[in-house]
């Protein structure tokens, strides 16, 4: 039986993970953007 009304911690913890999500997703982001500044300026990236 399913019911109708979706508890309230369960919409509380989905919230909560795009909340989360978002912050990755901007994380993401911002070390993609810092990545091709750097290659922009034509310095070699070299990995140690």
């Amino acid at each position: 039986m399913i019911p109708d009304r979706e508890h309230e911690l369960h919409r509380r913890r989905r919230g909560r993970n795009f909340a989360l999500g978002g912050a990755l997703g901007v994380f993401v982001l911002l070390v993609f953007a810092v990545t091709v500044a750097k290659l922009a300026d034509g310095q070699v990236i070299q990995g140690f």
